[in-house]
């Protein structure tokens, strides 16, 4: 059983004397400093990727030897295999697809060994994965250290929002995940610039060197400072508990399903076998997951009744479209400012600023109020509004759209995925009883993880397709040079760099660029929209409600044993 706080709010408590001491704040920032680190390697290289791959093999050969033309481009650097297309794809999807599959399993984990060694554990295998990165000589090892990478990022992810529930009640979490989304939001603005800098000074793999000093502050913060209650009970039971069968078909079910949607439009048509196979048998697993937790296991490790609830279900599926639209946007713009306007990866990544520096301020108002308030939906309904809005207005980016407009028109966009990191989050925790909220918790981040990546392989799907019927067109194809015509949309739109701005070619294919980009945007407006008349059904709860955990924030003493108020009012010794 968990323990369970009684429904005195202990953090105003601690307020009224000396508020959460130094060790606990010391404590949370620590944990939300691991969120930088996975800030950072998702989006730092979203703006490398699209110039890493505008070298002939030609002078691929140059770039081993020193004698390169255009350091920032990645595979050149590393002797890609020559299918530039897809090594780009991979080099961003490979981490997705590791962090969405193991998110569950390792929340299982830390509720059989603690929460504190396992978190730790993840740490060292992102910054593992990191180093492989960072040495990588070619594509293969690469994508096996993005892999690695996000096998670790994962249980990062997971455990700083599962330990944000275990810090504190429910209406003082949405301060704590004010702050959490801040600091992700400080990593997801200043990665595309990292990531743009060392791509442009050719030093690309300090993307990865600069996860280690991170990794590694956040490593000693929680070492020293993050002291929680261990569960009560023998650990080789709870190991027995465990739901082993469902957690493997889980993971094996949802893998090939992301992998058949990644595959399906960009690599292999989607009627083919390639894609097809994968699909079905991924989506019959997920089916055989859900009977199987209903009903094949006494100790299920998705808490399926939970679904019930149709606000619960109405805000998973808005937190699966978050993602989608979200990493959609991390992606795919920095295409459009490189490809269409002809920005350097530096300048992408700072162009990008009007659409992520919002999330700061947005994900600070809504803790706050929310907090005094106890009120989430009206942020919920006004982060969807924008969000529609916001990508519906990226429709009319153009190929010569000035710089304020630009700047407008893609900023409404941030204002609403800001609104929405925290308030999704508040609201699924709202809706669930506490003693299943930090599974519920988890199952935010795994649809909005299973969102990012569907969102980049829908993207990819459509920049590849939409852009191939664009150059069929006859007034395209017939300034088509026969040895590009049939290359993909990524290595083109590198290749467009090169070419003069005003020449009869660069100026069609931009335009089929704008064409193309406006596809996928008109699309994430309709997502977001539908998603929006959804979520204005979910009720409203109460957020006074029962701290229950059974990791709890231990209590410090101060030299003259005056004993300093923690979150949580038990005193049960432990970790």
């Amino acid at each position: 059983m968990a323990s369970v706080d009684t429904n005195v709010n202990e953090f105003d408590r601690a307020d009224t004397r000396r508020g959460p001491g130094l060790h606990f704040w010391l404590a949370f920032w620590a944990i939300a400093l691991t969120n930088l680190a996975a800030a950072l390697d998702a989006t730092s290289l979203s703006v490398a990727l699209p110039v890493r791959s505008d070298l002939s093999p030609t002078s691929r050969n140059d770039v081993n030897t020193g004698l390169t033309q255009h350091g920032q481009a990645i595979s050149a650097a590393i002797g890609g295999d020559g299918n530039r297309q897809t090594e780009a794809f991979w080099a961003g999807t490979s981490y997705l697809l590791a962090c969405t599959v193991v998110l569950l399993l390792w929340v299982s984990l830390s509720d059989v060994f603690g929460r504190r060694p396992v978190l730790m554990l993840a740490l060292v295998i992102f910054a593992a994965g990191s180093v492989v990165c960072a040495v990588s000589q070619n594509f293969t090892v690469m994508i096996a250290g993005r892999t690695v990478q996000g096998l670790g990022g994962g249980g990062v992810l997971g455990l700083t929002t599962v330990l944000v529930t275990d810090l504190a009640p429910l209406r003082e979490r949405a301060r704590l995940y004010a702050l959490i989304s801040s600091i992700w939001a400080v990593g997801s603005t200043t990665g595309p610039i990292i990531g743009g800098a060392c791509a442009e000074a050719g030093q690309w793999r300090w993307i990865f060197w600069l996860n280690l000093p991170v990794v590694g502050l956040g490593l000693f913060g929680i070492g020293f400072f993050l002291k929680l209650t261990r569960p009560s009970g023998d650990t080789t039971a709870r190991l027995r508990n465990l739901d082993y069968f469902g957690s493997t078909l889980f993971i094996a079910s949802v893998t090939a399903f992301l992998v058949s949607v990644t595959l399906g439009g960009s690599q292999f048509p989607w009627s083919s076998w390639h894609t097809l196979v994968p699909l079905c048998l991924g989506a019959a697993g997920m089916a055989g997951v859900a009977v199987f937790e209903c009903y094949g296991t006494s100790t299920p490790f998705i808490p399926v009744y939970i679904f019930r609830n149709y606000s619960t279900t109405a805000v998973y599926a808005g937190s699966f479209v978050h993602g989608l639209i979200l990493y959609s946007l991390v992606y795919y713009m920095p295409e459009y400012f490189q490809a269409v306007l002809g920005y350097s990866p530096l300048i992408a990544g700072v162009a990008a600023l009007a659409q992520t520096a919002t999330v700061v301020p947005c994900a600070i108002f809504v803790g706050v109020v929310v907090s005094k308030t106890g009120r989430y939906r009206w942020a919920v309904w006004s982060g969807w509004v924008l969000a529609t809005l916001g990508c519906g207005l990226l429709i009319l980016l153009g190929a010569d759209t000035s710089i304020p407009a630009w700047i407008f028109l893609t900023a409404v966009s941030g204002l609403g995925m800001g609104i929405l990191f925290p308030s999704i989050t508040l609201a699924l925790q709202a809706s669930v009883p506490p003693a299943d909220v930090a599974t519920a918790a988890t199952l935010v981040l795994f649809f909005r993880s299973f969102g990012q990546a569907v969102g980049v392989a829908i993207g990819g799907s459509i920049l590849e397709n939409h852009m191939q019927v664009e150059l069929q067109q006859p007034e395209i194809a017939s300034l088509l040079p026969p040895a590009i015509a049939n290359i993909g949309a990524v290595t083109l739109a590198s290749m467009m760099k090169n070419m003069p701005s005003g020449s009869p070619l660069a100026m069609a294919l931009r335009g089929a660029l704008v064409r193309t980009f406006q596809v996928i945007w008109a699309t994430m407006c309709g997502l977001a929209g539908v998603t929006m008349l959804s979520q204005f059904t979910i009720k409203e709860y109460s957020m006074d409600q029962e701290h229950i955990t059974d990791h709890r924030f231990q209590q410090e003493k101060q030299e003259s044993g005056q004993e300093i108020l923690r979150l949580g009012s038990n005193r049960k010794e432990g970790e």
